[in-house]
């Protein structure tokens, strides 16, 4: 075994440094910097491959499709910190109230409408997490069924449109990013149906699980 075991042990590490609370960004850079020193030291590479990585640096910066992903992630900002979510949630949950399971549907729906605005899966999970799960566990939901669906309509995020993820993916397979969020939102469509027509399921098999909201929390 040659110097393989360099990006192992960078990646073991990693999780280490990581898993101590260390912030992400420091945690990557941390490790990349030990471990090129390490790997210098030993004479796995050269040292002028270094030497390339400035243009690396400048060349994304530069790349006009990487540009999106800032102005999603301020968009996604914009919409947790003026409170719109949190309206949108509370409006549509007063709307399904009266249904069983409705608060489980606002959830799926207002998760797919983040996820088409935001593009970032920990936003939207964390948003809806914060803004419903105590709503839902409250007034007696199943906790499989109101943490599952916080979770599955946050991942839309990386399939309805705008996702960073398939930002990042047209860059690096060249592809054009409008093709790809045209492939991926009917997918991404579908998905949200069927989370819905899940928790419609659960409401008329085992409607225990979800309880329709009091009449004094369905005004807004």
């Amino acid at each position: 075994m040659g110097f393989e075991w360099l990006a192992i042990a960078m990646f073991v590490g990693f999780l280490l440094i990581m898993l101590t609370g260390f912030p992400v960004a420091f945690s990557f850079a941390g490790s990349a910097i030990v471990f090129g020193l390490v790997g210098l030291s030993l004479d796995a590479f050269d040292l002028n491959l270094l030497r390339l990585l400035p243009n690396r640096w400048f060349g994304t910066m530069s790349d006009f499709t990487l540009l999106a992903i800032p102005y999603f992630i301020f968009l996604g900002a914009i919409l947790e910190r003026s409170g719109l979510a949190e309206e949108l949630l509370e409006a549509i949950g007063v709307l399904l109230g009266p249904l069983r399971g409705g608060m489980a549907l606002a959830v799926i729906i207002v998760g797919t409408l983040l996820a088409a605005t935001t593009g970032v899966v920990a936003a939207t999970v964390i948003m809806m997490g914060m803004m419903s799960l105590p709503v839902m566990l409250r007034n007696g939901y199943d906790k499989k069924v109101a943490a599952g669906s916080i979770i599955a309509s946050g991942t839309l995020a990386q399939l309805i449109p705008p996702s960073l993820v398939l930002v990042v993916l047209a860059d690096q397979i060249g592809v054009s990013v409008g093709d790809l969020f045209l492939g991926a939102l009917i997918p991404g469509l579908m998905l949200a149906g069927s989370y819905m027509l899940y928790i419609v399921f659960i409401a008329i098999t085992q409607p225990k699980k979800v309880p329709a909201l009091p009449k004094e929390m369905r005004t807004l």
